[in-house]
């Protein structure tokens, strides 16, 4: 059976839920799509944990970890901006972090590692911009200041 993203209530329901999102592929380069929208998101009232292996230090002001498996905190969502074919390791990651859904960015699509996690119970979205979907489902949700 070929996958289908849950509807837009269920993906509400996910971001209302959710404070928690691991950034997989964040840049630290602010001309990346990957930086502008962990920024939005964490503007939004979401904390943006990096990761990415490349850079030490901070991206956004947070902490940057090498993997998934770095992180000690509760994950809700794992978001991704690497190339499908990077995604069934990261879904697998995601699942051993124990978070709560797995969403590929617009133009990543992975069934593998949509089994993996949708096997584990996870949440699982793909090949959609988190940002612009928190934007239309969750319109007035009051911005950081």
């Amino acid at each position: 059976m070929a996958f289908t993203n849950p509807g837009r209530d269920k993906r509400k329901e996910i971001l209302e839920g959710a404070d928690t999102i691991a950034v997989v592929g964040l840049s630290d380069k602010t001309d990346r799509t990957s930086y502008m929208v962990a920024q939005a998101m964490q503007k939004r009232g979401y904390r943006i944990i990096p990761v990415n292996p490349s850079v030490e230090g901070e991206i956004l002001g947070e902490r940057c970890y090498p993997s998934l498996k770095e992180i000690k905190e509760p994950i809700d969502i794992v978001n991704v901006f690497r190339r499908s074919e990077f995604t069934p390791d990261i879904a697998k990651d995601a699942v051993e972090a124990g978070a709560t859904t797995l969403w590929l960015q617009q133009g990543i699509f992975n069934e593998q590692a949509a089994e993996m996690a949708g096997r584990a119970g996870l949440n699982v979205i793909m090949d959609s911009c988190i940002k612009v979907e928190d934007a239309i489902l969750q319109p007035s949700r009051p911005a950081k200041q």
